[in-house]
């Protein structure tokens, strides 16, 4: 169906639903929804709309790069990036008083070109290397977060809200069905939301941390998963605030609490739907085997996609229940990418190391392209781990934001496979917040340096 077919396919779809105000959105490099809010009349007559492509040269605080490397990226005279609605991903906005929809838009130059610094866009870019050599990627991701008490001071550390029974949670609750329902009301308006949405949730579950849950998504095609992603994230922020709580997709909000990641399950099928992870006998393929290698090899390069905020290093620590290595090992969940037990149509690996943090499509769009490299260059993996592998030394990642993105900005090899553009903008994003961070003094500096030092 050509592009006018597509759009008249949205236009019947929003007046089919009466919407009379369409939120027309991208992903920044963050996962912050940017866009306009259109009245549904003139979203159909424009279809589309024009953004600064400086939108994606902005940090998590609102700021940009410093000017060398902003007019090094981008135009001078700051021109526009055209922006065209994707009918495939329409979602409703249950919450609004007025029927309204969001669009998720696909970004391009007036030539129509791709436009490099777009995180859905990078996600494409690999998902047309798979279907090239005639494979499609199977994912299914796992998102953690926390409920927390609503604060206006970000200086006062986070507290558990109080569910139905009138109480704080206290102490550990990991799958505990009677942990979860305190917070029934907020969870059955996420559900139905989400299901007018046609999100495809499959189960909730509490997970260790006081008050922090987890959501698995069903497994499907990798684009529409990181849509989904996105869209999950704002409607699960505004069902909590609906009930006067907090949920925050922080990798590490509390102290003393395990961190919130998002796990991702990675298959890859060919044109008939067999998985290529496995041989006719059921047996692991030599193309699973380097695919796990390509995940060992380049997830430390591309760190900072996973883990992408100063926050995010805080779940690496040792002894908070998350990997800080890429070992590999089947049914082993202290090691980084996990190999589930599972039929052999079913043989994926989980890799564990991306915080809830991360925007969807840049993770999603790494951690495919690392089996990838792994699949053309016929890479091996190490030997897989039995029994505990979170002292493992040999297969270390960065340990800090700031060793992560010089890895990332010298790794030569990737400039193969991402655009080197790409690279020095999102490097650029992540040193100013990372330099916006060190302006800030923390309460521990002031707790153990004021009168000690």
């Amino acid at each position: 169906m050509n592009a006018s077919g597509k759009l008249d396919r949205l236009t019947l779809w929003l007046r089919e639903r009466k919407i009379t105000e369409v939120e027309c959105l991208i992903s920044d490099l963050t996962g912050i929804a940017r866009g306009k809010i259109a009245p549904t009349s003139k979203f159909i007559a424009e279809k589309g709309m024009r953004l600064p492509e400086s939108v994606l040269l902005q940090t998590v605080t609102g700021d940009y790069v410093n000017e060398d490397v902003y007019y090094r990226l981008l135009d001078p005279a700051e021109i526009d990036m055209f922006c065209h609605p994707d009918e495939s991903a329409a979602f409703l906005v249950p919450w609004a008083v007025e029927p309204t929809a969001m669009v998720i838009h696909d970004t391009c130059d007036k030539w129509g070109n791709p436009i490099e610094l777009s995180p859905r866009n990078l996600l494409k870019k690999v998902l047309a290397m798979y279907a090239e050599r005639g494979w499609q990627p199977i994912v299914a991701p796992e998102m953690e977060f926390y409920l927390t008490q609503r604060s206006d001071d970000p200086d006062y550390p986070l507290q558990a809200p109080v569910g139905r029974s009138g109480r704080q949670e206290i102490g550990r609750q990991s799958f505990s069905i009677d942990a979860a329902n305190e917070f029934d009301p907020l969870f059955e308006d996420m559900y139905d939301w989400c299901e007018a949405q046609g999100l495809d949730l499959d189960t909730l579950i509490h997970e260790e941390g006081t008050a922090q849950m987890e959501i698995n998504f069903r497994h499907g095609e990798a684009l529409h998963l990181a849509d989904q992603i996105f869209v999950f994230k704002r409607t699960l922020r505004e069902a909590a605030l609906k009930h006067n709580v907090t949920a925050t997709f922080m990798a590490k909000p509390m102290t003393g609490e395990p961190g919130s990641a998002m796990h991702l399950h990675q298959s890859v099928v060919d044109g008939d739907g067999r998985n290529i992870f496995s041989n006719p006998d059921g047996s692991m393929s030599e193309l699973f085997l380097n695919h796990i290698g390509g995940l060992q090899k380049y997830i430390p390069e591309l760190l900072p996609l996973f883990a992408p905020n100063v926050n995010s290093f805080r779940r690496f620590l040792p002894g908070t229940s998350a990997p800080v290595n890429v070992e590999w090992g089947e049914e082993n969940r202290t090691v980084g990418l996990r190999v589930p037990d599972s039929a052999p149509h079913n043989r994926r690996v989980e890799n564990r190391l991306p915080g809830a943090d991360a925007n969807p499509y840049l993770a999603i769009a790494a951690s495919l392209l690392c089996g990838y490299i792994g699949m053309v260059e016929q890479l091996q993996p190490s030997a897989p781990v039995q029994g505990r592998g979170y002292e493992r030394r040999s297969l270390r990642l960065p340990l800090t934001l700031e060793a992560a993105l010089e890895r990332m900005e010298n790794c030569r090899a990737l400039e193969r496979y991402l655009s080197p553009r790409f690279i020095t903008a999102y490097v650029a994003v992540k040193r100013a917040e990372n330099e916006n961070f060190k302006r800030v003094i923390s309460s521990w500096e002031r707790a153990f340096l004021l009168l000690s030092v």
